[in-house]
């Protein structure tokens, strides 16, 4: 059960699904609920005509005995005084209820004969003024005058049992001032059988439909998000199989589409070209480091060797050049490996001008022109770039070389010229990498392992700058190292 909710398309798939049932829900509870209140506010309207109809004729000094309403099948209706005495209902009306009174036997106070009620004749017309001048006392918040039908009726619910059948109603609640028997309210109620039964009606619609529109939902989104990710799965077994393989020269299917997922395939494969060139990078470094070590460590052995077995014949000074040699390629083989891992030059401010002029000490045919100009990094792979481009001026330069330090806009600028043959336009990008020479002529002795320049355009990235070879005003060649000066936006060293 947990890997089957694991996968994106599952939970996909669950997710739409509960958002359209929570929807149908809201929407089906809503209609159900509209419908409801329409039909029952038909069922009002029409129970209030059929009141309207009752009090019109009482208003009219129709007798008890004599009023049509009460004859309607579908219509109970009650009337009854402000005492709540019943004084009639509807014909074959056995039981009610939600009226405000269950009776259903009007009280005996009709004449069997001209259908007055008895009250007409008791003391005259004196009497009947001092009945009506109590009722004004009473009702002068809803007075009414004799014959006036009251705006408006009051709603409720009940039941109500009519010759046997027993339904739901809805009543309402009219009031009539009539002329002869005084304020009356009169009840009358309308079935709510069609209200039940199209609200059942489409209860069952929905609980039938609603559960095959979620299938449908589900399925289509299970369709639609496997199709979606149909290339993920793609991607995901080559990148299994290129992990097996160890082949970085494979590439992930990138799909004919413009969404997320060519993107992700095309940052994918991105990736993995800059890992295989990493690798390939590395492995050419450790076959070349392997290479360029062989040699003096070969030569120091030899010397070694003879020496033990015939010490008059041991060459001290070629020893001693073999060992600093190899240890110079050690110290430059550890700093490239310190720049690869990503280590962050420290955030020193550095004075190029007094670098450059402590470097250039001691060297023959450098001059220096320089202004003061600081720049943030570390002291000591600064150091290493002037030294390492002063060493290569020096194995080209055939009279001089020029050491200028300035500032340029936001930047600080040195430039190392010198005026040997210079570099052709094709390997001024070569020259950088590593383990190049292109002298081919050159001894290694003489040349040194082709690390000096790589080692420098490293130092000069991480120090958020760049170095890059040109053509010297000489004739010779020209590098121009830039870095931000200190304190400046950009002066923050590169991952």
């Amino acid at each position: 059960m947990s890997r089957l909710f694991g996968s994106v398309r599952s939970r996909a798939t669950l997710g739409a699904t509960l958002v359209v049932a929570v929807a149908l829900v809201a929407a089906g509870t809503a209609l159900l609920l509209s419908l409801r209140a329409n039909l029952t506010g038909e069922a009002g309207t029409r129970a209030e005509r059929s009141a309207q109809a009752v009090a019109s004729e009482l208003a009219a000094r129709t007798p008890l005995g004599k009023l049509s309403g009460l004859d309607a099948e579908d219509t109970p209706v009650q009337i009854v005084d402000e005492d709540g005495v019943l004084l009639a209902a509807s014909e074959d009306l056995e039981r009610i209820s939600g009226t405000g009174t269950s009776e259903v036997t009007p009280a005996p106070t009709r004449s069997d004969e001209d259908g007055r009620d008895d009250r007409d004749d008791r003391d005259g017309p004196d009497h009947r003024d001092d009945d009506r001048d109590d009722r004004d006392d009473r009702d002068d918040d809803e007075s009414l005058e004799p014959g006036e039908i009251a705006q408006g009726a009051s709603y409720t619910n009940g039941t109500a049992t009519v010759d046997g059948d027993t339904e739901d109603y809805r009543f309402a609640a009219v009031e009539v001032e009539t002329p002869d028997r005084g304020r009356l309210t009169v009840h009358a109620g309308a079935p709510l059988a069609a209200e039940h039964s199209a609200v059942g009606t489409a209860l069952t619609a929905m609980l039938i439909g609603f559960p095959l529109l979620l299938g449908v939902v589900a399925g289509v989104t299970w369709l639609v998000t496997g199709r979606a990710l149909r290339p993920v799965e793609g991607i995901r077994r080559e990148m299994a199989a290129i992990t097996a393989s160890e082949d970085l020269r494979r590439r992930v299917p990138e799909p004919a589409t413009h969404d997320e997922v060519a993107r992700l395939a095309r940052t994918t494969n991105a990736t993995l070209a800059a890992l295989e060139t990493s690798v390939e990078r590395q492995r050419r470094f450790v076959a070349d480091a392997s290479h360029e070590l062989r040699s003096p460590i070969a030569s120091l052995r030899t010397q070694l060797e003879v020496a033990a077995a015939h010490p008059e014949l041991l060459d001290l000074d070629g020893a001693v050049e073999d060992t600093v040699r190899l240890q110079n390629l050690a110290a430059d083989l550890l700093l490239l490996a310190r720049l690869d891992a990503g280590e962050r030059p420290a955030g020193t401010r550095v004075d190029l001008a007094a670098l450059a002029r402590e470097e250039a000490a001691g060297r023959r045919r450098v001059t220096v022109e320089a202004e003061p100009v600081e720049v943030s990094g570390s002291r000591g792979q600064l150091e290493r770039v002037l030294a390492n481009l002063l060493d290569n001026a020096e194995r080209h330069a055939r009279e001089r070389i020029t050491v200028t330090v300035r500032r340029e806009g936001g930047e600080a600028v040195v430039d190392v010229a010198d005026d040997g043959e210079g570099v052709a336009e094709a390997d001024r990008e070569r020259i950088f990498e590593r383990f190049v020479r292109l002298d081919a002529a050159r001894s290694r002795d003489d040349g040194g392992a082709g690390l000096g320049l790589a080692i420098a355009r490293d130092v000069a990235v991480r120090h958020g700058g760049t170095l890059t070879a040109g053509a010297a005003p000489a004739g010779g060649a020209l590098f121009e190292l830039r870095l931000p000066l200190a304190g400046s936006d950009r002066g923050t060293a590169r991952p």
